[in-house]
């Protein structure tokens, strides 16, 4: 059994979850939004007082290992969903680069990143966006959203108009992350 889905995820205050068995459909109601999400039928719901707690069916005609992977994925895409409609997911992406620039009105983006063109991107109204742009700093894109697997799929959106280079640094990068730098051509030994 995957030690993952062994374990039992709490319901926080505020938060309903309820499992509709003929889909088997989880869905996840909290103060932030609403998430559902369909199970394999080789998974087994249960919900006790204020826990939900998965487990393998050995009745199903799925191969064992397969069983295995899906009970600690399952359990770490409901509890995902439970942390996001309860306290929610941010990301802050941040542009170095010279002339690198970027706003927003509402849910649409504008970036500058050195092309002849400036990029646009309409955000889905699950995501709620933040620029900031103060001088003598890089710009920041803070994002929020319930969903994680949202919030991370339009992170890797975002990071793969300028992807981070390794030689000057420069690029679309999360807040606080490291780039290993390369050295350049050195001169050529007489």
């Amino acid at each position: 059994m995957s030690r993952i889905g062994k374990l039992p995820i709490s319901i926080p205050a505020g938060v309903t979850v309820s499992f509709d068995e003929k889909s088997n459909v989880v869905t996840v109601k909290g103060p932030k939004g609403e998430l559902s999400q369909k199970i394999d039928p080789s998974i087994k719901f249960t919900q006790k007082d204020n826990e939900i707690v998965f487990e393998i069916d050995e009745n199903s005609t799925v191969d064992p290992k397969q069983k295995q992977a899906f009970h600690g994925l399952y359990r770490s895409l409901v509890n995902n969903m439970v942390v996001g409609v309860s306290e929610g997911y941010k990301k802050e992406l941040e542009l170095v680069g010279v002339g690198y620039r970027v706003s927003n009105q509402g849910n649409l983006i504008e970036f500058s990143l050195g092309y002849t063109h400036p990029i646009f991107l309409q955000l889905p109204k699950e995501v709620k966006v933040e620029t900031k742009s103060e001088r003598n700093q890089n710009p920041l894109i803070i994002l929020e959203s319930a969903d994680k697997q949202l919030l991370g799929l339009i992170c890797a959106k975002i990071r793969s108009f300028r992807m981070p280079e390794p030689y000057k640094g420069k690029g679309i990068l999360f807040k606080g992350e490291v780039i290993r730098r390369k050295s350049g051509k050195t001169a050529a030994a007489k």
